[in-house]
C-alpha cells in the first residue's frame, strides 16, 4: 500500500509499504477513505525526530471502511463505516471506564512514562502505525472505532477523530459560566472548533490570531476576532469591565511564537545525536510559551484556562506567583474522544450542522500530495487551515 513516511526533519515521503495485516484476535482492517494533517502532525515534521524512526507512518486522523475483522471482533462487520479516534484504549480499566481514555492502563507507554498510545505518533506514545495510508490495522477495534452511517459524507464524521473532539474537551475544561466570556488563543482547526463550540454553548466568544484567513472563518461562524497585538490583551480586558475572560483556551500549544532563544534550543536539539536528544527533550524547557503567558495574563482573576494545544518540555519555566496571586485553575490534557461521542455525534449529524463541520477544510488532495500540503500547512500559506488527504483519489488537482 501507499502511505506517508516520516524520513527526517521537513522530510515526509509517500512510500509503498507493507499491507496492515491482523496480528490480534481483536483488530480490524480499514480501508482509508479520508485522513487529515493535525497540526501536532508538524510537531514530528519540525520538532520530535528523535522519537522517530525513518519510515514510520504517520497520522492519527482518519475514518474508512472495514475490510477485515479479527475472529474475537464482536461490534465490527466487513463493509462497516467507521471513525478511529486518535488514542488507542481498551475500554475496560479503571481508567477508561471514568472516561479518560489517554490514561488506558492497557495500552501506556510505560517505557517513556506516557499515557495511552497513539495512532502515528512517535515512541514516546507506542510507534503505532498511523492513518495517511491506504489502509490502518486498528488495534482492540471494538473499543477504538466510532460507526458512521451511509448517507453523510466523510466531513460530516472525520474530525470525531481528534480535533472536534478535542474542541469541545477543551470548552468543557474551561469551565465558562453561564453567560459567561470565553476567549480563544488560536485558530487553528482545533481553535475554530473550540469557538463555534462556545458558541452553541451560549458563551461570548472572543477570539486571538495574527492570520486574517483564519479571522475570517471564525468570523463567519459569529466569533468575534482580533489580531495578535501589543493592545489586544488590554483591548479584551475592556470589553470585560476590566476583569479579563472568565475562561481562556490556549489551542496554539508548542507552536506558538515568541521566545527567539527557545527557538534556537528547538533547533539545537535536533543536530544531537538522537539519543542524546531525547533525553534533552525529556527533560528539559523546549516550548516557546508565549500563548501560555498570554492566558495566563489574559485570564480574570478566579478564571480558568483550558489547555488544548500540545506542548513537549518537562522544565519550562511558569509564572507561578502570577497564577497563585491570581488563583488560576488549570486543566490540560489529550482528548478523551470516546468520552464525547455521544455529545457530538447527533451534532454532526443534524441537518442543520450547528458546528460547521461542513466549513473547516480548506485543502482535499490525493495522498500523493501530502508532502507539498505538510509544507503549506506548516508555513500558513494559500489560505491553509485544514488538509484532508484521500488515498483513494489520484491525480494533483484539489477537490
Amino acid at each position: 500500500m501507499k502511505a506517508l513516511t516520516w524520513q527526517g526533519k521537513r522530510d515526509v515521503q509517500v512510500e509503498e509499504v507493507p499491507d496492515p495485516r491482523i496480528e490480534e484476535a481483536t483488530d480490524a482492517i480499514i480501508r482509508v477513505t479520508s485522513t487529515a494533517i493535525c497540526g501536532s502532525d508538524l510537531h514530528l515534521y519540525e520538532l520530535l525526530g528523535p522519537f522517530l524512526d525513518k519510515g514510520d507512518i504517520l497520522g492519527h486522523e482518519p475514518m474508512g471502511e472495514v475490510v477485515e475483522v479479527g475472529s474475537a471482533v464482536r461490534d465490527l462487520r466487513v463493509g462497516d463505516r467507521v471513525v478511529v479516534p486518535f488514542n488507542i484504549s481498551c475500554g475496560e480499566c479503571w481508567f477508561c471506564r471514568r472516561g479518560l481514555q489517554t490514561q488506558c492502563a492497557t495500552t501506556q507507554v510505560r517505557e517513556y512514562g506516557s499515557g495511552a498510545a497513539l495512532f502515528g505518533y512517535t515512541k514516546l506514545y507506542g510507534q503505532v502505525p498511523g492513518g495517511q495510508a491506504e489502509y490502518l490495522r486498528v488495534p482492540l477495534a471494538d473499543q477504538n472505532h466510532i460507526p458512521a452511517g451511509s448517507d453523510l459524507p466523510d466531513e460530516r464524521y472525520l474530525f470525531l477523530s481528534d480535533v472536534l473532539a478535542t474542541a469541545w474537551q477543551g470548552v468543557e475544561y474551561a469551565h465558562v459560566p453561564q453567560d459567561g466570556v470565553v476567549a480563544v488563543l488560536g485558530l487553528g482547526p482545533v481553535g475554530q472548533f473550540a469557538t463555534r463550540v462556545a458558541r452553541f454553548l451560549g458563551h461570548r466568544v472572543l477570539a486571538i490570531d495574527p492570520v486574517p484567513e483564519r479571522r475570517a472563518m471564525a468570523r463567519r461562524h459569529g466569533i468575534e476576532v482580533f489580531d495578535l497585538g501589543d493592545d489586544t490583551v488590554a483591548e479584551l480586558r475592556d470589553l470585560t469591565e476590566g476583569r479579563g475572560p472568565d475562561s481562556v483556551i490556549d489551542a496554539v500549544g508548542l507552536e506558538a511564537h515568541g521566545s527567539p532563544a527557545i527557538s534556537v534550543m528547538q533547533q539545537a536539539v535536533g543536530l544531537l545525536p538522537d539519543p542524546l536528544s531525547r533525553t534533552v527533550m525529556e527533560h528539559a524547557g523546549v516550548d516557546r510559551l508565549a500563548a501560555l503567558h498570554t492566558a495566563i495574563d489574559l485570564v480574570r482573576r478566579g478564571g480558568t484556562i483550558s489547555l488544548s494545544g500540545v506542548y513537549a518540555g518537562d522544565a519550562d519555566i511558569m509564572p507561578m506567583k502570577t497564577m497563585f496571586d491570581k488563583q488560576i485553575s488549570l486543566r490540560m490534557g489529550q482528548c478523551n474522544v470516546k468520552r464525547w461521542t455521544n455529545d457530538l455525534l447527533p451534532l454532526v449529524e443534524a441537518p442543520d450542522d450547528p458546528l460547521g463541520v461542513m466549513d473547516l477544510v480548506t485543502h482535499h488532495v490525493p495522498l500523493e500530495r501530502a508532502p507539498e500540503m505538510y509544507r503549506t500547512f506548516q508555513r500558513k500559506e494559500d489560505g491553509c487551515i485544514k488538509v484532508v488527504l484521500h488515498p483513494d483519489r489520484t491525480g494533483t488537482a484539489a477537490n
